[in-house]
């Protein structure tokens, strides 16, 4: 039985927070084969943004709003992020000063 990508996550992201579908392609070569995770040592840096926390309140009192709305494709830091698995689907936490572009 297939799963249901389109499932809804029931997870809102704390202030600062993005909460990002790591890419799958990168355990894919470019002719099309899969590649088992002990093949791949570099973890993937590149995400869909599923989820926004509010704004972070910095320590001056501003505010940063998020880098990326929800849909965006990100690369983020190469070590930054916490990771999550929930029904067999990892996600990933990451903050939004860990976030280094937005693809366009």
């Amino acid at each position: 039985m297939p799963k249901n990508k389109s499932k809804k996550i029931n997870l809102i992201p704390t202030a600062g927070y993005l909460l990002i579908k790591q890419d799958e392609d990168s355990k894919k070569t470019s002719g099309g084969i899969y590649l088992p995770d002990t093949a791949t040592t570099e973890k993937p840096q590149k995400g869909k943004v599923i989820a926004i926390g509010t704004e972070e309140i910095l320590e001056n009192g501003t505010k940063r709003k998020s880098p990326a709305k929800i849909g965006d494709t990100v690369i983020y830091k190469k070590w930054g992020g916490n990771e999550v698995k929930l029904d067999d689907l990892e996600y990933l936490f990451v903050k939004f000063d860990d976030v280094l572009a937005v693809v366009v």
